[in-house]
This record gives C-alpha cells, sequence and structure tokens, in this order.
C-alpha cells in the first residue's frame, strides 16, 4: 500500500497493534481516526498523537457499525484506508462445554464485524483514487491453537473471506491485505513479557516496512515455516504446536 498522503480508519485502535498502528501511521503524517469502545481510551491515545481523531464503535454491533460508517463518510470524505484491527480472545475448551454467549462475542467482534464494517463502506473505498482494506488476521488462522479454539476459527474465517474479497476486487482500485501475527506480547491475552511472543516494536517495525509492499498477506519471518500451509501433514504440524503450549501454557 502506499503508506502517505491517506486517511486511515483503524479498529481496536486504543491498545496494542492497533495502536501501535496507528501511531506510526500518523507519524507519517496520514490522518488517522481511530475507533474502540471506551471513550476514555480513545481521549487518552488522541490527547497522546495531535491530530490523530477518536470514535466510539462498538464493533459487534450491527446499528452502531451503521452509525459510525455514516459518520466516517460525512465527515471525512477522503477515507481510503479501513483497518479491520479489533477482537478479542477468550480461552475455551472445545472437549467441554462452549459458552455460547462468549462465542458469539468472538464472531461478532472478529469476523462479523470486519464483514459489516467493510460493508457499510465499500461503496465510499471504491469511490477514492486509491483505497485500501487489511484485516488483522492472525498466525492461528493456519496453525490453531486448540485452548483458543473459536477465536482460531474465527481468524481462520476471516483469512478465507479476505482471499475472496481479494478476488473480487481485484478489477477494482482496491486492494486488500492481510497482517497476520505471531504471538506478540500485548493485553489482547496478557502482556506477560513470555519470552516466546514477539516484542511489539519488533513486530509493528518489520509489518510497517512490508505493508510498503503490494504483498497481499504481510507476515513476520518468525512465522513463515508455520504459514507455508503442509497440506495433509498439517495434522502432526498442529499436534506438535499444541503439545508444546500444553507443556507450556500460556498465562490466563
Amino acid at each position: 500500500m502506499q503508506m502517505t498522503d491517506n486517511t486511515i480508519f483503524i479498529t481496536g485502535g486504543t491498545s496494542g497493534i492497533g495502536r501501535a498502528l496507528a501511531e506510526q501511521f500518523h507519524a507519517l503524517g496520514n490522518k488517522v481516526v481511530i475507533a474502540g469502545r471506551r471513550q476514555s481510551l480513545l481521549d487518552e491515545v488522541t490527547a497522546a498523537n495531535p491530530g490523530m481523531d477518536g470514535i466510539r464503535l462498538d464493533i459487534s454491533d450491527p446499528a452502531d457499525i451503521d452509525r459510525v460508517a455514516a459518520r466516517l463518510i460525512a465527515d471525512y470524505p477522503t477515507l481510503n484506508v479501513l483497518i479491520n484491527n479489533a477482537g478479542l480472545m477468550p480461552f475455551d475448551d472445545p472437549a467441554g462445554i462452549i459458552d455460547d454467549a462468549v462465542s458469539r462475542r468472538i464472531l461478532d467482534t472478529n469476523l462479523l464485524g470486519p464483514i459489516r464494517l467493510t460493508s457499510a463502506l465499500i461503496g465510499h473505498l471504491k469511490a477514492q483514487p486509491r483505497a485500501t482494506i487489511i484485516h488483522n488476521t492472525s498466525v492461528l488462522a493456519y496453525v490453531p491453537i486448540a485452548t483458543n479454539a473459536v477465536y482460531s476459527a474465527s481468524k481462520a474465517a476471516l483469512h478465507s473471506y479476505a482471499l475472496s474479497q481479494r478476488f473480487q476486487l481485484k478489477t477494482t482500485n482496491v486492494t486488500v491485505q492481510e497482517i497476520a501475527p505471531p504471538w506478540v506480547d500485548t493485553d489482547l491475552i496478557k502482556k506477560s513479557g513470555d519470552p516466546r511472543a514477539m516484542p511489539l516494536e519488533a513486530f509493528i517495525a518489520e509489518t510497517m516496512e512490508k505493508l510498503a509492499t503490494d504483498a497481499p498477506e504481510i507476515f513476520v519471518d518468525a512465522i513463515r515455516d508455520m504459514r507455508d500451509n503442509p497440506g495433509l501433514h498439517e495434522h502432526a504440524l498442529v499436534d506438535g504446536f499444541n503439545d508444546h503450549i500444553a507443556a507450556n501454557p500460556i498465562p490466563a
């Protein structure tokens, strides 16, 4: 994507990867608008980054998505980059009872939220001279973690959606990129300094460098082997990965 002269809307922009991306794009001189559910955090981030704007949004609420999309189109007519970053990652156990309310919240936030928001803005994006849609998925879209089965499934589904959307938009001025983070040391689960987690600063630096290319998928070199889908042999990879996690649990 072109890294400058953009008007960018980032969901989940008050912490972690979303805030870091927002601040990097803001530093490059782009107009950045962040979204989040808590007004106090929006105020905190925008105060720390003069010129950045914030809009309260519950990405799991279709009516709120429609409200915010209408405001964006009216207030930011040059909006040309949408970064679907908001997500949540509760633990679950598919060997037991899955809490339906939690599963619905995960899917509404991680999958249906990006689909609904992109749908609400796609006509506006198509009308721009150039536009980019970025979906933030996960390495777990390729190799699921059994302790977060619904989360992993939501990211696999969003990856699939991005593939279809990219194909459907290939003759337009809208490009689709996907960011697939590894385990990054943020508060998505619990910021713990675990040595297995990639430091946020290192992840953002590599990601920003690769976003500046035309690559459809943006992933750090550390997860290349996991991204290279082993096809019929994926069961051994998934089992080995989860055996390691079981022996060295992620802090809950």
